[in-house]
Parts: structure tokens; sequence; C-alpha cells
């Protein structure tokens, strides 16, 4: 059984269906104009007599500043299925296993700068799951690879399918040598 809208229902899709054009061939569907009330805001300042005042900020005050990604964007999708299927190579590996974490971040940053500049597209890089599946190079590569050194370098990271170590490796894309 189909219950009755409320009015306020109806209120508020024919303001919604107010901002819609009909398709080609259709005709707009107009509500009765008792049921069409006022959104509050323009009610209010209606009532009020007087617009409503715009936000100014402060000369004081300064925009905030966009969040820097703590890890970089996905490999498209196309791509990654490449990978996978090993239709585009896996140019070079990094196994960082039995690393800490200095030494780790070390050996990416070079290694990558390295396959860049010889012109490799895509590398797999393998961190380990860690204990429980909860390992630190697991956690802390995405946000070294987000980072002022590499953001220059990498196009993209995602994890890697299964048979490249899955959980614990990452295929990471390169950008083109500049």
């Amino acid at each position: 059984m189909k219950r009755q809208p409320r009015p306020d229902e109806i209120r508020l899709w024919a303001i919604v269906a107010a901002t819609v054009r009909p398709g080609p061939g259709r005709q707009a569907v107009v509500p009765p104009a008792e049921d069409v009330a006022e959104p509050p805001a323009k009610a209010r300042a209606a009532k009020a007599g007087a617009a409503p005042k715009p936000f100014v900020p402060a000369a004081h005050q300064s925009r905030p500043k966009p969040p820097v990604p703590t890890t970089p964007g996905d490999i498209e999708p196309s791509r990654k299925r490449r990978l996978t299927r090993e239709r585009d190579p896996i140019d070079l590996r990094l196994d960082l296993h039995g690393l800490d974490q200095d030494r780790a971040r070390a050996v990416l940053t070079a290694f990558l700068i390295r396959a860049q500049a010889e012109g490799v597209r895509a590398v797999l890089v393998i961190t380990g799951k860690g204990f429980h599946g909860d390992g630190v190079l697991k956690r802390r590569t995405p946000e070294w690879l987000a980072e002022p050194p590499l953001r220059k370098v990498v196009a993209g990271v995602s994890e890697a399918h299964r048979r490249h170590g899955g959980e614990g490796a990452l295929y990471v894309a390169l950008k083109r040598k500049s």
C-alpha cells in the first residue's frame, strides 16, 4: 500500500522539480501554486525586507590551503588490468622485505628515480603484509609515494594482483621522463 506524501514532501519535491528541464517531447509538470512554498531562507529575507548579506571574510583571514594527498591516485583501471594480466610488462621489481623504515624509504626513492630515468613505465614494489596483515612498510609506502621527492615520478599506485603478491605488493605506474 502506498502512502500519500506529506505537505512538506510535496513542497520539497516542487522545489526540486522546478530546477529540472523536461526531456525532448515532454511537458513540465507544474504543481499547484498553493502547494509550493518559498524556501525558508528566502521567506525570512522577504519578511525582514532586506536581502541576505553575503559572507565576506575579513582582510586578515586567509583561505585554508587544500590538504596534501596522503596517498597517490590509483592507476587507471585499464592499465591495472593490463599489468595484472601481464600484457604490459612489469619492468622492475623491488623487494623491501627485511628493511627498516628509514632504509626502505631511501631504497624506494632511489629505485623509482632511477627507474624513471631509464624510461621504465611500471614497477612492482613488494612490501610484505607484516604481522597480521598490518605491516609498517605496507602502511607507510603509499605515504612515501605521495611525498614531494616521488610525487614528480609516480603516476599512480594500486594493490597488486594475488599472483604478484596481493596485499603485500603494489603496482607503481611511473610518469614519462621529462
